[in-house]
């Protein structure tokens, strides 16, 4: 059984990867505005600061996970699945943004 205190460590980290998540979109919307400015090296500071974010909750997640592979018992959550959901549209939008940047970059 899930004691209440692991239950609430659990709830934060999960926040915590919704919270690096939303903070990375930030960054890439910023980035792709100045695509749209062909501000290309200010935008790719902006993807910097996004995968920072990216790469923080990508931690957590694994952390979650890799305690369910070594066998600790972890209860179903919604938000977690939001919040995995929410980090890999995330690393999407990075991945298109990333790419429209040297596709602009190229045409000059």
């Amino acid at each position: 059984m899930i004691d209440e205190t692991e239950n609430n460590s659990d709830l934060r980290q999960t926040m915590q990867m919704i919270i690096f998540s939303g903070d990375a979109r930030k960054f890439i919307m910023q980035a792709l505005d100045l695509v749209g400015e062909a501000k290309y090296d200010e935008s790719e500071q902006l993807l910097k600061q996004a995968h920072e974010k990216l790469l923080t909750a990508h931690a957590l997640q694994t952390d979650k996970i890799q305690k369910e592979a070594e066998g600790e018992q972890l209860e179903y959550s919604v938000l977690f699945t939001h919040a995995q959901d929410t980090m890999m549209s995330v690393n999407t939008e990075y991945n298109l943004v990333k790419h429209l940047i040297e596709v602009f970059k190229k045409r000059g």
